[in-house]
């Protein structure tokens, strides 16, 4: 198991096009990875799972991944939320 935190700084926090970035960027890999808010976790790629957290600006939040690939999964989600929810290539 592989976790990071990071702080939601987007203006409008996690609404439906950042939430779909995120699952669009979590279904590429294998491991099984979550975010949690509090003590609610959602499957990162799920949108309604992830829309049902309800992260607002300045939400902190922990994105786990466990699998084969999940340190890369955990960086990639953790890079497209500190960018404002721009993906890098």
């Amino acid at each position: 198991m592989y976790e990071k935190k990071v702080v939601v700084k987007a203006d409008t926090g996690v609404h439906a096009r950042p939430a779909m970035t995120l699952v669009r960027k979590a279904t590429k890999y294998k491991s099984k990875i979550n975010l949690i808010k509090d003590e609610t976790e959602a499957d990162a790629k799920s949108i309604m799972s992830l829309l049902a957290l309800a992260i607002l600006k300045g939400t902190s939040i922990t994105i786990r991944a466990s699998g084969e690939d999940e340190q890369e999964a955990v960086e990639a989600l953790w890079q497209i939320i500190e960018n404002d929810f721009q993906e890098i290539s």
